[in-house]
């Protein structure tokens, strides 16, 4: 699943961040309530971790916006303590769930899978790409019937490819969902990544294409 942390405590954002690459998950950063605009706007995300208090935007206008555009993508809110009517605003505007900081990272962890859960079961249960069927409740992807086992990153590659097939996606793209935005990895990473994903593709009725300059692109064989 892709996830984004919207926090601009980045010792705590990037405690997160951590932790859900951990279990899995693409995961990109930021920490400004403007740049979280633009980046809801444009991008397709499974699941929102947000802070209230954001420089340039506060967290309330960004789920506003967010939600006025018809997002339903679920939105976990973080909270100061001592915030209550921003937590009621929050909830009013749309968010699912909110934890208040000090929080627990397991307790966040465990929040996250249920939200992904009901939003999984809401939406459709499997998708399809080529020869592969993504099992989004168990986060597993089959071939023929059978688990095809992937590496964490491998998988998060693939997850992030099969979300937009046909579409060229940047080195920096790849870095970012793989390891976070703003990651010191360099393009030789996303190429390795690449290279290994493409070799485990090759019976799978998909091929990953390279142009030169720009990134790579996720086709269904014809």
């Amino acid at each position: 699943m892709r996830i984004v942390v919207i926090e601009d405590n980045l010792a705590l954002a990037k405690a997160v961040a951590t932790s859900l690459m951990d279990e899995g998950h693409g995961v990109d950063v930021i920490d400004n309530g403007s740049e979280a605009s633009l980046f809801l706007s444009q991008e397709q995300l499974d699941l929102v971790i947000l802070d209230i208090n954001l420089p340039g935007k506060s967290g309330i206008d960004v789920l506003a916006e967010f939600r006025a555009g018809g997002a339903s993508t679920p939105v976990i809110l973080l909270t100061a303590r001592s915030d209550t009517k921003d937590r009621v605003a929050g909830l009013d505007k749309g968010a699912d769930d909110y934890l208040v900081k000090p929080f627990d990272m397991a307790e966040l962890l465990a929040r996250v899978r249920a939200l992904l859960r009901r939003s999984s079961l809401e939406q459709t249960l499997e998708t399809r790409v080529g020869d592969l069927v993504f099992d989004q409740v168990g986060r597993r992807v089959y071939q023929a019937g059978a688990p095809l086992d992937l590496p964490r990153r491998e998988f998060a590659l693939l997850e992030l490819f099969a979300g937009r097939v046909g579409q060229v996606i940047s080195k920096e793209q790849i870095l970012d969902h793989l390891y976070g935005t703003g990651s010191d990895s360099d393009a030789a990473a996303a190429e390795l990544y690449v290279h290994r994903l493409r070799k485990r593709l090759v019976d799978c009725g998909l091929t990953i294409k390279t142009f030169r300059g720009l990134g790579y692109c996720m086709e269904e064989n014809p």
